[in-house]
């Protein structure tokens, strides 16, 4: 399916992309020729400049007075509008409803303004910790960690708070930002992405074109989709998706997506589309949560995160599929183990290599140091993952 960059509604006045940057922008991003290569797809980040559009109060405030006078009188001589409203926190929502995940997540949801690098924007985040920790993508927060650029974010009660950019990793578009002067957050409960199944329940949080707070619902289309976020100096940069319907669009980035439990199992950062215009077309794509906190602690410790290095520069194989090996790091992970110039890898572990993005995503679902099973033709090599610190400006 053909796939598009989404340019970001534009705010009055404003430029034309707010925050992500126009098509073919490099990103910001450490990286080098270890494991990985200028990717085909073109996917749709999704943080987008925040609009406030009129019409839809208006709309919906009209259609609720609407409603209530269409109704009949409940008694002789009154009407239903002398009638109390049922207070809606009092009435519980059935287990296991997307209302029950909306109670559930809703107020460890967070809205993320920015300003910086020329553009104002506005993306989605969620709490980690009850003083002002929030989660979030490293595109949604980018720009403003150019000089003069800031974060501001909107908690669900109401609240705005600064926010500071502990670190970010533009190799995995993770980032963790401290909201400043805030206590009694609701932490959002973390899930396993590693139990997700195919078919599964989800619920997508976030600002979608700057309307916070909205909550749509879907199931997991697919797992371990190989998507390509960007081009940075030598490669895209390739994250290992969850696939899911559920509709997200541009603003959605750096939000939650939950399982019915209301467990944190994705981070919600890019969709695929068919038009130039961009919007949902039941194609969006989310950072597992397994991968992401492990990042997200290195950020939290340390402001850098680490990456796992093979130690290879990869192409698609030219015949019957795999990512064949062009060039080895000397010293690096892959020479260590006695892979050789040329060598086609059609798996790791378990998992089936079709082409040079699958392999850069089978990786990063590793943490450094960890060991993985390449097949290489008719044999397995064992092949301990090196470790490499991203290292850019906060």
């Amino acid at each position: 399916m053909p796939t598009a960059p989404i340019p970001p509604y534009p705010q009055q006045g404003g430029p034309r992309y707010g925050g992500a940057p126009p098509p073919g922008t490099p990103a910001q991003s450490a990286t080098d020729k270890s494991d990985g290569r200028l990717g085909r797809r073109r996917i749709a980040i999704l943080a987008a400049v925040l609009t406030v559009v009129a019409a839809l109060v208006g709309g919906g405030v009209g259609g609720v007075v609407g409603y209530r006078l269409a109704q009949p009188s409940t008694s002789t001589g009154s009407s239903v509008l002398d009638s109390p409203l049922p207070d809606a926190d009092a009435v519980a929502a059935p287990a296991g409803s997307v209302a029950q995940v909306a109670q559930t997540v809703l107020p460890s949801v967070v809205q993320l303004k920015i300003q910086g690098g020329g553009r104002s924007g506005a993306g989605s985040g969620m709490v980690l910790s009850g003083d002002g920790l929030i989660l979030t993508n490293n595109h949604v927060v980018e720009s403003a960690a150019a000089a003069g650029g800031s974060v501001t974010a909107v908690f669900q009660d109401g609240r705005t708070a600064p926010a500071q950019i502990v670190g970010r990793d533009p190799t995995s578009d993770v980032a963790v930002v401290k909201a400043q002067g805030i206590a009694g957050l609701r932490p959002i409960d973390l899930g396993n992405s590693e139990s997700l199944r195919v078919g599964q329940d989800v619920v997508a949080v976030g600002s979608p074109l700057g309307l916070g707070g909205s909550v749509t619902s879907g199931i997991v289309s697919a797992l371990d989709r190989a998507v390509s976020l960007g081009q940075s100096a030598d490669r895209e940069t390739v994250i290992n998706a969850i696939q899911t319907d559920a509709a997200i669009n541009p603003g959605n980035s750096g939000g939650p997506l939950v399982d019915r439990q209301g467990r944190l199992v994705g981070i919600n950062t890019a969709i695929a589309t068919v038009s130039s215009q961009g919007g949902s077309v039941g194609v969006g794509f989310a950072i597992p949560v397994n991968q992401a906190k492990r990042i997200a602690e290195e950020l939290q410790k340390t402001g850098q995160a680490t990456r796992p290095v093979l130690g290879v520069t990869i192409a698609d194989a030219a015949n019957d599929g795999g990512a064949q090996i062009s060039e080895l790091t000397p010293g690096g992970a892959a020479e260590r183990a006695g892979l050789k110039v040329g060598d086609v890898i059609t798996k790791l572990d378990n998992r089936r290599i079709t082409d040079a993005d699958e392999l850069v995503a089978a990786v990063r679902e590793h943490a450094p140091g960890d060991t993985v099973a390449l097949t290489v033709g008719d044999r397995q090599v064992q092949v301990a993952l090196a470790s490499e610190v991203v290292t850019v400006p906060r």
